[in-house]
């Protein structure tokens, strides 16, 4: 999407996912994964802290709990943006509206993945490796995310002024419905990590049926 409005270069490089991580990760990051890693690999062998609770209600609670959020945040990115005349003077209430929604994604989707990883751990040891996982490679991500993801709207002042000085009849329409789309993409990527802790759950609780 990016990529069709400017001239930054959005190409996969070639590489596999585990390849394109590395590159993210310094050596003191792969120090603590190693780490995390053997004390993840000890949670199947430890003696459960409590017994499993396997009950299907918990996969109906989370996924409840992250529809919630999503339609909070995509009905707060369907609001209007900022004034008319505001948003025809220049570009900066555009992204004023853009970084304060990226803290409410923020402040929305971290608590909610916690407690997603939370509930992962009281069903059984193989979903307790996988939320131990997801706390760890959150925490090394995060960094990177903070970094790359408020570029975002520098890319779309790019576009705002490509629009403007297009003199399309209908330019800031066309602006705000790209921008909106761009929100939206951000908010259902911010939400993969989580999307996939509730469909392992969902797996798991599954095949024990």
């Amino acid at each position: 999407m990016l990529g069709d409005w400017t001239p930054a270069d959005v190409r996969a490089p070639g590489m596999d996912f585990a390849e394109r991580l590395s590159l993210w990760l310094n050596a003191f990051d792969a120090i603590g994964l190693q780490a995390a890693h053997q004390s993840i690999r000890a949670i199947r062998t430890a003696a459960p802290a409590r017994p499993p609770d396997a009950r299907p209600r918990h996969a109906q609670s989370v996924d409840e709990d992250f529809q919630q959020v999503r339609s909070t945040l995509a009905n707060a990115i369907a609001r209007d943006p900022v004034a008319t005349a505001a948003a025809e003077a220049g570009y900066s209430a555009y992204r004023r509206r853009h970084l304060e929604l990226q803290r409410q994604m923020e402040q929305m989707i971290g608590p909610l993945r916690d407690h997603v990883r939370q509930t992962l751990s009281r069903v059984s040891p193989r979903l307790r490796q996988l939320a131990a996982l997801d706390a760890v490679l959150e925490q090394v991500v995060a960094p990177r995310e903070q970094t790359v993801l408020p570029t975002a709207a520098a890319l779309l002042e790019r576009r705002f002024a490509q629009l403007r000085q297009g003199d399309v009849a209908g330019w800031l329409d066309v602006f705000v419905t790209d921008w909106r789309q761009a929100l939206l993409a951000e908010l259902d990527l911010r939400l993969e990590p989580v999307a996939g802790l509730i469909e392992a759950l969902g797996n798991e609780l599954k095949n024990r049926q």
